[in-house]
């Protein structure tokens, strides 16, 4: 039976795949979300699955960094988050907490059948537990994205989808491939035409996949749930950016069209399918871009950002 009561929707999936949008959710009256529940998820998920970052103050210069806090207990690094500048990505929560992945597919099934052609494959969900003062660079995500915010207040910036001013194809390209991270190149000059919204606990935010944004707590401890999904086209445009980004190393071609649809987008597709069914039989080291870990935090003094040694 498919929930009824978590998000207020009443968007189309013309409307997901075109510009970002906001809608309220009741996700807070599962009780999942307090401190009690922080901390039962922080000691019992596991922590190759748990990444902890800090960064700097300053949103044009990105400091990103990822450490280290195995030696932490949950309540421990919960209070480091409270007190510190952290920002905890809890990864695969569907995988490894029944409860959470009940609430990821019944929030699913209820867009589903609120908002009219929407239909979400490969879901999953990361909690994002932050501190008060924590920032998150101008960057854009691979799959598409739901932020369902549930405590403190967050500013997020959404940017215009699809626009070479604010992402270039060819920096969307090289992410996908995992050839380099998804952080972008900001310039203040862009949130003239940002989507700007103080998310308060209730609210959602959504936005065509791979659209540009940054996120600015400016309230509390913040948690929010993000959840990823792949729509039909989501996984087509996927594809249609891997090849491209071959044809344009391989043969220098430079126009390449954008569009998931038609015998174009067949030919390429299939072609490069060919391509990596050979490269299976001589495979190479694997693509993809990690954050080193430079720092520790200690359970003697968690909120201390200890430098680990080069």
């Amino acid at each position: 039976m498919v929930a009824t009561n978590l998000v207020d929707c009443t968007f189309t999936n013309q409307q997901l795949e075109e510009t970002p949008l906001t809608a309220q959710h009741h996700l807070l009256d599962t009780g999942l979300f307090d401190d009690q529940q922080l901390v039962r998820i922080l000691d019992t998920h596991p922590r190759d699955y748990l990444n902890v970052h800090t960064m700097g103050t300053d949103e044009k210069s990105n400091q990103w960094r990822e450490g280290d806090a195995s030696k932490l207990s949950g309540e421990q690094l919960l209070e480091a988050t409270k007190a510190g500048r952290l920002w905890l990505n809890v990864r695969n929560m569907a995988q490894h907490h029944d409860d959470f992945r009940q609430l990821i597919n019944d929030i699913y099934n209820e867009v589903e059948a609120k908002a009219p052609g929407f239909y979400a494959l490969e879901r999953s969900a990361n909690l994002l537990i932050s501190s008060p003062s924590a920032l998150v660079y101008y960057h854009l995500d691979i799959p598409c994205n739901m932020l369902w915010h549930l405590r403190g207040v967050k500013r997020v910036f959404a940017y215009p989808p699809r626009n070479e001013r604010y992402v270039t194809q060819k920096k969307v390209e090289d992410v996908i491939c995992g050839v380099c991270n998804e952080e972008l190149d900001y310039k203040p000059e862009y949130d003239q035409e940002a989507m700007v919204v103080d998310l308060q606990p209730g609210q959602m935010i959504t936005w065509p996949q791979n659209t540009p944004h940054r996120v600015s707590n400016i309230e509390g401890l913040n948690v929010s749930l993000t959840t990823e999904h792949l729509t039909p086209k989501a996984r087509r445009r996927i594809k249609l950016f891997r090849a491209n980004r071959f044809l344009r190393h391989k043969f220098g071609c430079q126009t390449l069209s954008q569009n998931t649809e038609g015998l174009g987008y067949g030919v390429k597709v299939a072609a490069y399918s060919v391509v990596r069914a050979w490269q299976k039989l001589f495979p190479e080291k694997a693509a993809g871009y990690h954050y080193p870990v430079t720092f520790e935090l200690d359970p003697s003094s968690p909120t201390k950002i200890q430098e680990l040694a080069k």
